[in-house]
């Protein structure tokens, strides 16, 4: 579905990506986990759009897209929630997830997921006219999936989703990824949180300074006795 090829993306003089070549199959959740710094958000930023690569490609479905404005990319399917949220917080929790929707006109389907959403976040419905900055931590997370899936993704970028989160949260966000992947949505998770990442995914890769060191199958990378070193905090 997803296909990274050699890709290199420099701020500046800052070499952030350096030949990063990576694929995701249809129906899959795919992890990239790493250090900080390693350039994972990076990696997703490149792929919504938001920076420009320097060389290599990206192609969705066969379609390169590398080349293309974030708002084309989004109408194609390819959709970020990012790190830190980035909700809008003066504005209520219903008109952050319409938002979502703000490339579509298809406003009795529009109205559907919504309902799908908030079945998904309960704790949203209880809030809608509340102001997104008031939100917990937890919620905001939680807002800005719902948000994400109201463009109706069929890749879902996650950045970062258990980011400071209490270990209960963390545990109720996964339980959601899961569920989202088994409706029919394929997603690329970016998560500090190695074990949580590499239990819930199909496949994963390691990235360490710009590049990709190890790629498997994601309970293959947890058995592993150099990821479970640096990354698991285990021996």
């Amino acid at each position: 579905m997803l296909e990274v090829r050699d890709l290199h993306v420099h701020y500046g003089a800052i070499r952030a990506l350096h030949g990063v070549t990576l694929s995701v199959e249809k129906g899959q959740i795919a992890t990239l986990i790493g250090c900080n710094g390693a350039g994972k958000s990076t990696t997703l930023r490149a792929i919504s759009g938001l920076v420009r690569p320097a060389s290599g490609s990206i192609h969705f479905e066969g379609e390169p897209i590398h080349r293309m404005p974030p708002h084309e990319i989004v109408r194609l399917g390819v959709v970020q929630a990012p790190e830190g949220r980035g909700i809008f917080p003066n504005m209520t929790v219903a008109e952050n997830i319409e938002l979502g929707a703000f490339t579509r006109r298809d406003h009795g389907a529009i109205a559907r997921d919504r309902e799908r959403s908030l079945a998904l976040f309960p704790r949203l419905k209880e809030r809608l006219k509340q102001s997104a900055g008031t939100l917990s931590g937890g919620e905001q997370q939680m807002l800005a999936i719902a948000r994400a899936l109201m463009a109706r993704p069929r890749l879902l970028l996650l950045d970062e989703p258990s980011l400071g989160l209490a270990p209960q949260i963390v545990q109720t966000i996964f339980k959601i990824v899961r569920e989202i992947n088994a409706a029919g949505t394929t997603v690329l998770l970016v998560e500090q949180n190695a074990r949580m990442a590499l239990n819930v995914a199909h496949h994963g890769y390691v990235l360490e300074t710009g590049t990709i060191r190890m790629s498997a199958p994601a309970a293959e990378l947890a058995k592993s006795d150099e990821v479970r070193k640096a990354y698991l905090g285990g021996h």
